[in-house]
């Protein structure tokens, strides 16, 4: 299977399942990825602080430390790396969870080898599309807020905070779209690169978490705005 974007990608590999990890392993490994599989939380909060990877593959229920600590301590120290969480546990609050720790991508066990290697590959494909967008442009400033897109650093009526790497991927792809009605199958498919495992009231609260970082009144959103039925679209006072 051909893929532009493997160049030798390093995946950690977080399972502590000996079967499916070393199936994963090797599936990887063929791909032409180079892996590295830690067997418990410990041992990837290790990795992670000691070595770069491009993608992280992280099983929610594994010893010590468990997938959700582990996105956590990735985000911090790499808050660009793609993370494709895996669980047994398919209800909605966990891939809500997940999404707002910042994973990129969840699967529920048992899945398809065939479609996690296919979520990799667009993973991969969507953080060199981020990457390239964000070096372009990486500082955007309208009304009181500034963000930066390289760190995800934001200044908004003098508070600063950070945003999640899926925050700063919508806003990113809202602003690079600006004054265009953007759908949520737009966000679906371009920022998750799914169509439905991701509820479009998912797509919602992260809008509505934007507003409240960044609009002067939530309730009366300047620069996010809602158009019915549809979607979003961002324009600024600048645009007009």
């Amino acid at each position: 299977m051909g893929n532009d974007f493997v160049d030798k990608s390093r995946i950690l590999l977080v399972e502590d399942e000996e079967t499916l990890g070393l199936g994963l392993e090797f599936n990887l490994t063929e791909e032409g990825y180079e892996v590295i599989w830690a067997k418990n939380g410990k041992e990837a909060a290790q990795f992670i602080r000691s070595a770069e990877f491009d993608l992280i593959i992280l099983d929610i229920m594994v010893p010590y430390l468990d997938g959700f600590e582990i996105a956590k301590i990735a985000r911090r120290e790499y808050p660009r790396i793609p993370i494709l969480i895996l669980s047994a546990r398919a209800g909605v609050k966990d891939r809500i969870r997940g999404l707002e720790l910042g994973a990129d991508d969840y699967l529920t066990k048992p899945f398809h080898l065939q479609e996690l290697l296919l979520r990799v590959a667009g993973m991969l494909k969507r953080k060199a599309w981020y990457k390239d967008t964000a070096d372009q442009n990486p500082v955007f400033k309208f009304g009181r807020n500034e963000i930066d897109f390289r760190d995800f650093s934001c200044v908004a009526d003098r508070r600063q905070f950070q945003l999640t790497f899926h925050e700063a991927m919508v806003l990113k792809y809202l602003i690079d779209h600006r004054n265009t009605i953007v759908s949520r199958k737009d966000l679906l498919e371009n920022v998750w690169n799914t169509s439905s495992e991701i509820e479009t009231r998912t797509i919602d609260n992260f809008i509505m978490r934007l507003r409240k970082y960044f609009e002067p009144d939530p309730a009366q959103p300047v620069y996010i705005k809602s158009v019915r039925s549809v979607g979003y679209i961002f324009s600024t006072s600048e645009d007009e």
